[in-house]
């Protein structure tokens, strides 16, 4: 039987790098990176589709500088909430699936318990509520899509917090890491890993059973916890808790932002590991 001919959008980065390796093996892939397609414009993003006619769409580009979208609205705005309003028209005219990408930033973090799909949003940032309107755009376009939210992206390439702990574990002797903010980080391998295992369920499967999802590895933790697991059992640096008001930043986190995952496992089955067993595969792992 021959597989789909997938499209994959933003190819360079975290979660498409690890993707654009795996996806392969579920069928043809064509990996576009920032250069080759820019989600900010939307005539190029039409062109593309409809010279590529791909059967499944995979949009894991986003523009992810939580911060400097306080400052850069309309390039957030472009790129995470209009952007994928377009790639689902187009893929509803294709017939294609659209698989996406989204973020526990859609949520305030007032909960005190986990965020299930139905629990209503209400994101703080600029970079959140972006986010938020490319999914109700998704949701409105008609066509089949599964999005997929997760949280706290790493890896060992690109920009995240494991890389940047262990950059400053070299140059520094004490880490002061925020505390107060609880969440679960989420290797880019590993959630590439379990998009390849709900495709290996085939498109029409998918199809019958489009809409959102929690896609998370279990556990949670603080910002401050998964400093120290990453340096691991050292005298130095010292790692120190903080509060979140001795760290201001631009744009406001949730405080609480921990998905329930029990939908994805009861339509698909589909469980992911602890992070900590995660984050031990990564460290263990090549880039």
């Amino acid at each position: 039987m021959i597989g789909p001919t997938i499209l994959v959008i933003g190819a360079s980065g975290q979660l498409g790098f690890e993707l654009s390796r795996l996806l392969p093996a579920h069928g043809e892939v064509t990996a576009l990176d920032r250069s080759q397609l820019d989600l900010a414009d939307a005539d190029a993003i039409r062109t593309t589709l409809r010279l590529q006619r791909p059967t499944l769409i995979v949009n894991a580009a986003a523009y992810t500088a939580v911060d400097k979208a306080e400052q850069e609205r309309e390039a957030a705005e472009a790129i995470n909430a209009r952007a994928p309003g377009i790639l689902a028209e187009e893929a509803k005219k294709l017939d294609a699936l659209l698989v996406h990408y989204s973020t526990d930033y859609v949520f305030d973090g007032t909960a005190t318990g986990p965020y299930s799909e139905e629990a209503p949003p209400n994101p703080l940032s600029v970079y959140g509520a972006s986010k938020l309107s490319g999914e109700r755009a998704i949701e409105a376009s008609g066509c089949r899509y599964l999005v997929l939210r997760t949280s706290w992206v790493y890896g060992l390439r690109g920009h995240n917090f494991l890389l940047t702990i262990r950059r400053l574990a070299r140059e520094r002797e004490e880490l002061r890491v925020v505390a107060d903010q609880f969440g679960v980080p989420n290797w880019s391998r590993a959630l590439a890993e379990a998009t390849c295992a709900l495709l290996g369920r085939g498109l029409p499967a998918l199809r019958e059973c489009a809409g959102l999802y929690n896609l998370s590895a279990r556990d949670s933790t603080s910002w401050f916890e998964f400093a120290r697991a990453i340096i691991g059992p050292v005298d130095k640096p010292r790692v120190l808790p903080i509060t979140t008001a001795e760290y201001p930043t631009a744009a406001r986190r949730p405080a609480y932002a921990v998905l329930d995952t029990k939908k994805l496992e009861r339509v698909f089955g589909l469980t992911l590991s602890g992070w900590r067993e995660t984050l031990s595969r990564c460290l263990a792992s090549a880039a």
